[in-house]
């Protein structure tokens, strides 16, 4: 005996479609058929089915076929249930009821109704008994089940009731019918008392079903597939010899060549102690920038001798064997002196890596897009919500350790999913909340929290006995709570120091940054940036309260700089301030005698949207778009550039206004550096050029790199270096991080020659320069080398915490110097 029902619905007055399907029996297959029971056609057919000693926990046994009539005639006048006839290959085989379980067989259970969804059907199957001389088939009650679930959960379009969960209420002591559900996915929620029994209350949706023994399969990673596989894996080799030689950790041999930027070369690159060979074309750029043809790499074990003279047999030895980015990882360990306890961590992030590769590959492969040029008319958050690559300079870029796949299904920045935030009260004692220039608490939260959140967060303290006015609110990740603040804060939680007060109504899309979020309800409110303790790219991705407390103070100055500097106004270029901070430091981890990461795990702060900063005909991307590839290898940065019509060169000085002279004036100007890489700006454009940008993530990542009068409260900016070393802030930071793979790109697709996209690049100096011959700096950005400075080497060496926060310069590494693309003389 199952039971489904059609939750709080009403019957429709239409004739219904009749339902079909085929299913397996056996090792054959069957047609089952479902249509509405006729009570005076087949009263006999079911009376004779109940009386069978096998349909004993129907407890009808003991109906004449007039009494079955009667009670089949009654079940078809109720609107709330029905009883159907099924058919295998033609015969009468099951009668099914399907009914509201909330007003049928649980009306007087409350404790199984709350437990109950909108869209449950209720559903009972009664299997007709072999025929006297028929033998039971093998396989026919689980050919039947399977029908009759799929039944329920078809839409009424096809014939079926529409349901989103099968309900069933079978007798606990029906064993046999409790195998039969487990095999059709059905998950018992509660044991119940019922009328006349003790019943399993059981539930199955389609995905139950679907996994189950007798559904059709559901593959829970689809995207984890040998074909998609081989492509993430050969995305994410080329990368890694790319930037690891790049960083000149590797140095391949030239076999054909050497490779320009105007073609390729043939390359051989030895690892495992010359044991085995990568063999692939590539392109080479300035910046000793490498672009490999991934279709072309092939991972060569070698056989036999390698000596002169030993003759064609040890070449006949070598075999080709697949190209797995971890094995190259491995391989090339004695190189790269990952340490050893180490060692696994960081395979963890390429796997994850890889992880997602495959997720966006079989995303765009199932869905079809977005392309190149479908972005050039979509919405700033649904060009967020395309990128694929991350960081274009880490190998391991995607790691998000902690992430299951449901959890990297709903939060992924690429999956562009919609999160709402849980809201903590924290105790005022124990939490800070810092707040920019003209901003109070009251205003913060009016902002903020909607009239009705704070109305029922106060009440929810209330009724706990608490007075609002003792707390602060802090937003968190649902991750962070589920996973970190419910457990590694219970006892917070336990004493009333952290008090969950509910979801937030806005929803929110996760940035490629993955901890800061978009308010998606309210778009012209702020950005949320949330503790997250995932490890990601050398980091546990926290937000550290201390660290926080000066965030809302460093906005107002530099934002204050920036507006004050007739420059940076010409350029169109501005900064979004974080204005507000809040962070909670009275748990335990605060009060031991090191510091941890733990105490980096309840903090947030608000940042403006650039929104309400657009002009009518202008559109919003994240910079990291420029150097995006589609699944089919187009260039959004191309697209951009044939779709505006103008010239590639005049597309390319109007971005480098936009982007590259307001940092380098700041820099020059005021000793002022930022962090810009591709997701800490926002360009602006207009008719698909990019007009001017935005910078944001300021608090974390701005310096002053000079002795500069600083307010004392944010002197925590300050790092004071050499002009050699501050002109790094324009090399690594732009040259190496963003103009090296947009120029390859540029000239890889035959928009622009490299040697004129770096002349540009020298006229946006040089332009800067003539219009302020007073501006005295021994900052030279036309230099002929400067400092190669490596982020994987960085990550490579402790992929735990890649750098210090406090003194992020002494943490770098450096390998030798790079030739400068725009140094004076290198003119083409």
């Amino acid at each position: 005996m199952t039971t489904t029902t059609e939750t709080r619905s009403v019957v429709p007055t239409v004739e219904p479609v009749p339902f079909a399907v085929r299913v397996r029996l056996g090792d054959a297959r069957a047609d089952v058929t479902v249509e509405p029971l006729d009570a005076v056609r087949d009263a006999a057919l079911v009376q004779r089915w109940l009386a069978h000693p096998r349909s004993a926990f129907w407890q009808m046994g003991d109906l004449d076929v007039d009494a079955v009539r009667t009670y089949l005639a009654d079940v078809a006048a109720d609107p709330r249930q029905h009883a159907w006839l099924g058919r295998v290959d033609d015969e009468p085989a099951f009668l099914v009821e399907t009914y509201d379980p909330a007003r049928v067989t649980l009306a007087d259970a409350p404790a199984a109704v709350e437990l109950l969804e909108a869209g449950d059907v209720g559903m009972h199957l009664l299997v007709g008994p072999p025929t006297d001389d028929g033998a039971p088939r093998r396989g026919f009650t689980s050919a039947v089940m399977s029908a009759v679930v799929r039944f329920c959960l078809a839409d009424r379009a096809a014939g079926g009731r529409g349901a989103r969960r099968v309900v069933v209420e079978p007798d606990v002591r029906n064993t046999a019918i409790a195998a039969k559900n487990a095999a059709a996915g059905f998950r018992v929620l509660r044991e119940v008392e019922l009328a006349g029994k003790r019943a399993h209350l059981a539930v199955a949706t389609r995905a139950d079903l679907d996994a189950s023994p007798l559904g059709d399969g559901l593959d829970p990673a689809p995207h984890l597939r040998p074909a998609l596989a081989d492509r993430a894996h050969r995305h994410l080799v080329a990368k890694t010899i790319a930037e690891l030689t790049h960083e000149r950790l590797l140095a391949p041999r030239t076999v054909v060549g050497p490779a320009t930027a105007d073609g390729p070369g043939r390359y051989v690159l030895p690892v495992a102690g010359g044991a085995v060979e990568y063999r692939f074309t590539a392109r080479r750029f300035a910046l000793e920038h490498w672009v490999l043809d991934e279709a072309s790499i092939r991972r060569v074990v070698l056989g036999g001798s390698r000596t002169p003279g030993a003759g064609p047999a040890a070449a006949a030895a070598d075999r080709e064997v697949r190209v797995d980015a971890l094995d190259l990882v491995v391989e090339l360990q004695p190189d790269l002196r990952v340490p050893d306890e180490l060692l696994a961590t960081y395979l963890e992030e390429v796997s994850s890596t890889l992880a997602s590769a495959t997720a966006k590959l079989e995303r765009d492969e199932r869905a079809g897009g977005p392309s190149a040029t479908d972005l050039l008319d979509a919405s700033f958050q649904q060009v967020e919500a395309a990128m694929t690559e991350g960081h274009p300079g880490f190998v391991a870029n995607n790691g998000r350790i902690g992430f299951g796949l449901a959890e990297y299904r709903a939060y992924a920045p690429e999956n562009g999913g919609r999160v709402r935030l849980v809201w903590l009260a924290a105790r005022r004692a124990h939490t800070h909340l810092a707040l920019g220039a003209g901003l109070d608490e009251a205003t913060h939260h009016g902002r903020e929290l909607t009239a009705d959140e704070r109305a029922a967060f106060a009440d929810r303290l209330a009724d706990r006995g608490l007075d609002p006015a003792d707390y602060l609110y802090l937003p968190v990740h649902p991750w962070q709570w589920e996973h970190r603040v419910s457990i590694t804060f219970a006892p917070d939680v336990a004493r009333d120091d952290l008090v969950p007060v509910g979801l937030g109504a806005d929803e929110y899309q996760p940035q490629q940054s993955i901890r800061t979020l978009f308010n998606l309800t309210r778009p012209e409110r702020h950005y949320v940036k949330v503790a997250l303790a995932v490890q990601n790219m050398g980091f546990l991705r926290g937000l550290s309260p201390a660290y926080m407390r000066a965030t809302p103070a460093i906005n107002d100055w530099v934002a204050d700089l920036v507006a004050s500097d007739p420059e940076l106004g010409a350029t169109g270029f501005s900064i979004l301030r974080e204005l507000a901070s809040v962070g909670y430091t009275g748990d335990v981890y605060h009060r031991t005698a090191t510091p941890s990461p733990h105490r980096k795990m309840l903090a947030a702060l608000w940042r403006e949207s650039p929104v309400p900063r657009t002009a009518p005909g202008e559109r919003l991307a994240t910079m990291a778009s420029l150097l995006h590839r589609d699944a089919h290898g187009a260039a959004f940065a191309t697209a951009l550039v044939r779709a505006s019509g103008l010239d590639p060169a005049d597309w390319v000085r109007s971005y480098l206004r936009a982007y590259l002279r307001p940092l380098a004036h700041a820099l020059l100007a005021h000793d002022l550096a930022f962090m810009p890489h591709g997701e800490n700006l926002i360009l602006v454009l207009r008719d698909h050029v990019v007009v001017r940008t935005i910078m944001k993530d300021v608090g974390e990542e701005v310096v002053v790199l000079g002795e500069r009068g600083l307010p004392p409260e944010i002197e925590r900016v300050r790092a004071v270096v050499d002009d050699t070393e501050k002109a790094l802030a324009i090399f690594t930071d732009v040259f190496d991080g963003v103009l090296r793979h947009l120029a390859a790109i540029l000239a890889g697709d035959g928009v622009l020659a490299e040697d004129r996209f770096w002349a540009l690049v020298a006229d946006c100096l040089d332009d800067h320069r003539a219009d302020h011959p007073d501006l005295a700096t021994g900052v030279d950005l036309r230099a002929q080398r400067f400092a190669h400075s490596c982020l994987n080497r960085l990550q490579l060496r402790n992929t735990l915490q890649m750098v210090d926060l406090a003194d992020q310069s002494a943490s770098l590494l450096y390998a030798g110097t790079l030739a400068n693309p725009v140094a004076r003389g290198h003119r083409p």
